[in-house]
């Protein structure tokens, strides 16, 4: 089955591969941010790129499955439309009052009040020009949609349909690949990576549907990495 050696390759690239990339692109990013004013903008393009190229592969893995339509993968209107509305609402509120307490901070803030040492491992891929925010604003984009394609769609379906695995173990399984994939943010991100995917996890088994977690991904990156202020003493990252 042609479809299953690809599916493996797909699995071993997310488990090895993305995490390797992440760190040492983000080392690089680290080591020249202060010297390079286009070291942003080419890491984004770079895993911007790479996140769409992997997308398009997990998705002509999932098309050769037989029997696994879009459906199948999350790509549908699903859940209670009441559901759906409260928690856009909500996140908007969250949203709202995050991006207030940011600015009312002394010294600037932390997504969602994450500590300063904890923030510090990636807070150099904060925005400091329009460019750069221009560009981490179309990543943020491209997180939440490919991620959740890929991560919460893709995998899950592979781990029932392809293993016989129960949903909640393709899930975890799917979530500890995801986790992976946010090495470069050192242990502390690795922590907060997985509370947040196991979150958005669940939301899609709720609902059956990824409209929900891409949405509240794209817009939890958003307020991190635009949102968010750093407070410019800490602006260096330790490599």
């Amino acid at each position: 089955m042609a479809y299953g050696v690809l599916a493996a390759a797909l699995v071993g690239y997310l488990a090895v591969v993305t995490p390797w990339l992440g760190c040492r692109t983000y080392d690089r990013l680290v080591a020249d941010r202060d010297r390079d004013p286009g070291a942003l903008v080419r890491l984004y393009r770079l895993w911007i790129g790479e996140s769409w190229a992997v997308t398009a592969a997990a998705l002509a893995v999932a098309w050769l499955v037989p029997g696994l339509d879009a459906a199948g993968i999350g790509l549908r209107l699903g859940g209670d439309p009441s559901t759906i509305v409260g928690v856009i609402a909500g996140l908007v509120l969250v949203m709202a009052m995050s991006a207030i307490t940011a600015r009312k901070a002394p010294g600037g803030g932390t997504p969602f009040g994450m500590p300063q040492a904890a923030f510090a491992r990636y807070a150099a891929l904060l925005p400091r020009t329009s460019a750069e925010r221009w560009h981490a604003a179309a990543m943020s984009v491209t997180a939440g949609v490919c991620e959740e394609i890929v991560y919460r769609g893709v995998l899950i379906a592979l781990g029932t349909r392809l293993l016989g695995l129960p949903v909640p173990v393709a899930a975890v399984l799917a979530l500890a690949l995801f986790v992976a994939g946010h090495l470069y943010q050192g242990v502390t991100g690795l922590a907060t990576s997985a509370l947040a995917g196991g979150s958005l996890t669940l939301l899609y088994l709720i609902t059956g549907s990824l409209l929900l977690p891409i949405l509240v991904h794209i817009a939890v990156d958003l307020r991190s990495l635009l949102l968010a202020r750093y407070g410019e003493a800490a602006t260096t990252v330790p490599g």
